[in-house]
């Protein structure tokens, strides 16, 4: 496809969350720890539209208010989590807001994000414009891609 446009949501903007994964026993990451994460999405088409976009940016509100359910001050957890009850219980205490996902970390924030955007993106434009890609940023050093 000929023509990309990108739509970046940094980590200055504060999409605070917290996360733990709990297999990664060997390292401090198995601990809740969290960033304020940053998104960054890959459009494209083959040919533009009447406005000479590939994707109208003024169109993204609706992905920024799914990041921000999603992982604006909230706890995600692995759904396959040994402590999942535990760590769910945080939220029936009052003090987190939980998010259930089936994997979480980087890569994961990564495809679970594709995988809401990118049927709606196409939908939206009937079949014109594509999710290439959606990256996720721990921070300025670490970020994952999860691209089809």
């Amino acid at each position: 496809m000929p023509y990309q446009s990108t739509k970046t949501y940094g980590n200055d903007r504060g999409f605070s969350c917290a996360f733990r994964q709990a297999k990664a026993t060997h390292s401090h990451c198995s601990l809740i720890h969290g960033y304020s994460l940053g998104f960054r999405f890959v459009f494209e088409a083959n040919k533009l539209d009447e406005k000479n976009w590939v994707y109208d940016f003024g169109n993204c509100k609706w992905i920024k208010e799914w990041i921000e359910q999603n992982f604006d001050h909230t706890l995600a957890v692995d759904s396959k989590d040994p402590l999942l009850k535990e760590l769910k219980n945080l939220e029936a205490i009052g003090v987190a807001k939980i998010v259930e996902m089936d994997g979480v970390g980087c890569e994961k924030f990564a495809e679970h994000t594709y995988n809401f955007v990118a049927p709606k993106v196409k939908e939206q434009t009937q079949d014109r414009v594509y999710l290439k890609s959606v990256e996720v940023f721990e921070h300025g050093a670490n970020s994952a891609i999860y691209k089809v």
